[in-house]
């Protein structure tokens, strides 16, 4: 079937719900199609290891975004895009149906990253919403899980796991929790709290081979097949499941093949979010786009994901207003919380401002790097995103930052 639209959006994700309302916040009639791979219809993917483990009066349904009822957009789900014509400005779908569009996005997101090791069924590599019910499902009193992977994702699976009846092993080839993007002492808080919380840590460790084990005795317990995990030293750890947040694999085979050009591990984009080709535009975790205060750049965080869709869709609709976002990010971890903008890594400088009497439990941490910030995390210190981002533009990849310490006070801890 080929079918006709002012607007056709690849990709079902959170970029492509806040495309929709950007394209209605300038055309309240243009034919608006959503073509994604997801079972599901469009939903919110942060609350999958935050708030549906963590908030009791959190509902699932309250995931999802409603775009078709709040957009009118034509939703199409379990759907694959095989390719893009920009010649003929079609989309084709693996069932042969072809979409001609006015203006096209490209919000692919990305694939869960393997481990190059052999599949088992109770290996979880977390990214959807099924993943969350497989997970769920086997988070039950005396079943044994283990996380895999010491970036945000995996520190918020630990930490959310751990607070289920589940027993939780956490897997990093880090030294410490946290190794990458927290002093050392907010490190340490982690550790302590998940410890705290029963988890046991495999710190500094790397898997090797992953089994699936269909031993009908030692190999099931209460009728559950298990999974043995061997670690590089060839020690094991048996357990029902193992799910693994090792970040994602952007999703660029379809832009590759239309020729669009691909540069940082995503598609570039100008000021508009529009790619090489004028017709088509790109938004979410594959957009290579200019941060004004940090340079080109690929993010993968939820702002980023509506920030980005909303402009590109208002932009496909006629709007000229630039995309000047930087992005910010959060997690809850236990009773701690952050928000974050920029990039939070521990070579940096870190200039660490606690709150008074309370060290490593309220307060702002910069990342400084050649007399420029370049993140700023705010630990249980809230509502001051906005002064992060004017940190950051005023001492930019400049070296006009002289004494680092010059910082201290700048954003209010308390």
């Amino acid at each position: 079937m080929r079918y006709d639209y002012h607007y056709v959006i690849v990709g079902a994700g959170m970029a492509a719900d806040s495309a929709a309302r950007g394209i209605r916040a300038e055309d309240p009639d243009g034919a608006i199609v959503v073509l994604g791979q997801d079972t599901d219809q469009p939903y919110e993917r942060p609350p999958l290891s935050k708030n549906l483990w963590t908030d009791d009066e959190f509902a699932e349904d309250q995931v999802f975004l409603n775009t078709a009822g709040d957009t009118g957009a034509h939703v199409h789900t379990d759907t694959r895009v095989t390719a893009i014509d920009p010649r003929a400005r079609t989309v084709t779908t693996s069932g042969d149906d072809v979409f001609h569009y006015r203006k096209l996005l490209i919000a692919t997101g990305g694939t869960p990253r393997e481990l190059n090791l052999a599949p088992s069924p109770n290996v979880i590599y977390f990214r959807s919403l099924s993943d969350y019910h497989r997970l769920r499902a086997q988070a039950r009193a005396g079943a044994h899980i283990v996380v895999i992977g010491g970036g945000f994702i995996g520190t918020e699976l630990a930490c959310a796991l751990a607070t289920t009846e589940a027993d939780v092993t956490f897997v990093t080839p880090d030294p410490r929790v946290g190794f990458r993007s927290y002093p050392v002492g907010i490190q340490e808080r982690l550790t302590e709290a998940l410890t705290a919380h029963g988890a046991t840590i495999a710190a500094g460790r790397t898997v090797s081979s992953i089994a699936h084990d269909d031993d009908p005795g030692d190999g099931k317990i209460d009728g559950h097949s298990r999974v043995v995990v061997t670690l590089e030293d060839d020690s094991t750890i048996v357990a029902d499941a193992v799910v693994a947040g090792l970040g994602i694999i952007p999703d660029l085979a379809l832009a590759e093949a239309a020729g669009l050009t691909i540069d940082g591990g995503g598609i570039v984009v100008d000021e508009h979010l529009r790619t090489s080709d004028p017709d088509i535009y790109a938004a979410g975790d594959i957009a290579y786009f200019a941060d004004p205060r940090l340079g080109q750049r690929r993010v993968e965080h939820v702002d980023q994901a509506q920030s980005s869709g909303r402009a590109a869709g208002r932009a496909m609709a006629g709007a000229t207003e630039p995309y000047e976002n930087t992005p910010y990010f959060y997690s809850d971890l236990f009773s701690d919380g952050y928000e974050a903008v920029g990039i939070l890594d521990t070579r940096s400088t870190m200039v660490e401002d606690w709150a008074p009497g309370q060290e490593n439990a309220q307060g702002v941490v910069y990342y400084v790097s050649d007399g420029s910030v370049r993140g700023v995390l705010l630990w249980n210190v809230w509502d001051s995103v906005d002064k992060a981002r004017d940190i950051l533009a005023e001492f930019k990849a400049d070296g006009s930052l002289g004494d680092p310490h010059e910082l201290i006070g700048r954003i209010p801890t308390t």
